[in-house]
């Protein structure tokens, strides 16, 4: 592994492990950019553009044996449509995402998951961008290729904070603006709000021509409702608190919170987009070793279906 500047979301160890999953993570770019009928560049020119070495892992289909026979180096054929790959990560920074049930708050994981996701993509040399979104846009780095960029995704995650949100489309909307060149657009929230309001900020997304991700980022607190006794739930977007026992409320929330997750599925399978949900119990490497493997098996399969959650 090359060596990279002190950073916080970066840890070695982590990075170490993430390392394991490139070959994994290569084919599942090369398929969003070539083979993939939800491809964001599908449609476009796939004519021959130049050469790089070879390297491990590369397919070798696309070896150009005639430079070989020349040169007697190995050497891919790149495509138009296999250049200048953009991944855009948008993190929802929102007051509900600061909340934690153990010591990783939802906002933390995002930010650890997005240094990863950022780290792989650059590792498979395509170029990374990172927005951070509450209830406005609050940062936005343009996507590149260079691992500089590592230190900027950084210190911008660094020095993000929480603030309540009204809506999530709007900012969605704002972000699509911003985004010209038709990408790989990651989108990291907890989706706390109308499912209408998230379905409507990602189909802007999707109908400008972006292959959208949705990593649905919930604590297992909020996906179990293990609490017992008597409790006050504060709410994180200026909502009155309330105060109650909450076996009184489990099977209304559990319901409430399995039809509001399994909208947000549906829309986004109606969509095309693409819906994984994500646990921050779960360690962070395990997590996107099995999303990689998930995402291999849909495409070898050629199903157009969501991740399970």
């Amino acid at each position: 592994m090359e060596h990279l500047p002190e950073t916080y979301y970066l840890d070695p160890e982590t990075l170490q492990r993430l390392g394991d999953l490139e070959l994994i993570a290569r084919e599942l770019v090369e398929g969003l950019r070539v083979g993939s009928h939800r491809s964001p560049l599908k449609g476009f020119s796939t004519e021959f553009a130049h050469h790089r070495q070879y390297t491990p892992g590369d397919p070798i289909r696309d070896i150009d044996w005639r430079v070989f026979g020349r040169t007697e180096r190995y050497y891919t054929k790149l495509y138009e449509a296999e250049t200048n790959f953009d991944c855009h990560l948008l993190i929802d920074a929102s007051a509900s995402m600061t909340y934690a049930s153990g010591k990783v708050s939802k906002l933390e994981y995002a930010k650890f998951l997005a240094a990863g996701l950022a780290y792989i993509v650059l590792k498979q040399r395509d170029s990374v961008g990172l927005s951070v979104f509450d209830s406005e846009v609050r940062a936005y780095l343009p996507p590149r290729s260079t691992m500089g960029i590592l230190l900027q995704i950084d210190r911008l995650l660094r020095e993000t904070k929480s603030v309540p949100r009204t809506t999530l489309a709007k900012q969605l909307h704002d972000i699509a603006v911003m985004v010209k060149r038709r990408s790989f657009v990651i989108v990291i929230s907890d989706l706390l709000t109308g499912v209408d309001d998230v379905l409507g900020g990602l189909d802007h997304l999707r109908h400008d021509g972006h292959n959208v991700l949705v990593l649905h980022t919930l604590d297992p607190y909020e996906i179990q409702f293990p609490f017992d006794g008597l409790w006050r739930f504060d709410g994180l977007e200026q909502e009155e608190p309330v105060t109650t026992q909450p076996d009184r409320i489990r099977e209304d929330y559990l319901g409430r919170f399995e039809e509001h997750c399994e909208a947000l599925k549906a829309g986004c399978i109606a969509s095309h987009i693409d819906y994984a949900l994500v646990d921050t119990s779960r360690p962070l490497d395990a997590f996107l070793s099995e999303f990689f493997h998930e995402r291999q098996e849909t495409m070898n399969g050629g199903s157009a279906g969501a991740a399970r959650p």
